[in-house]
């Protein structure tokens, strides 16, 4: 089972209500690969990177993100909450949105339009 310093378990169990009990254990491999892993961080790269690629069972790890049932808006709203309560804590947030695309000249962007 994996071992993980006091800080990263604490940090990570933000997210543990999106997803289920046995899930779990493979997101936390998958979260921790993710940041070890230089390059592309595909499940490939990240079960390389902890040692677990030639594990039986591999396809376990590949199933936590096509076919377990969790909800990434979510995570990404657990995950925009805790940045906000890390960067500015005292604070006002401002968002700002740009709508404009890219600027791009040539016959099949010109088709395209705006």
């Amino acid at each position: 089972m994996l071992s993980l310093p006091t800080t990263s378990i604490s940090v990570m169990a933000v997210f543990a209500p999106v997803f289920s009990k046995p899930v779990w254990p493979h997101v936390k491999v998958l979260l921790t690969g993710a940041m070890l892993a230089p390059g592309r961080r595909t499940v490939a790269s990240v079960l390389r990177v902890m040692g677990l690629s030639t594990t039986p069972h591999v396809q376990n790890d590949h199933r936590v993100l096509n076919r377990a049932a969790w909800s990434p808006l979510t995570a990404s709203w657990l995950l925009l909450r805790r940045l906000v309560a890390l960067c500015a804590p005292w604070g006002v947030v401002v968002c700002g949105l740009d709508d404009t695309s890219e600027r791009r000249r040539g016959d099949p962007i010109r088709a395209q339009g705006r």
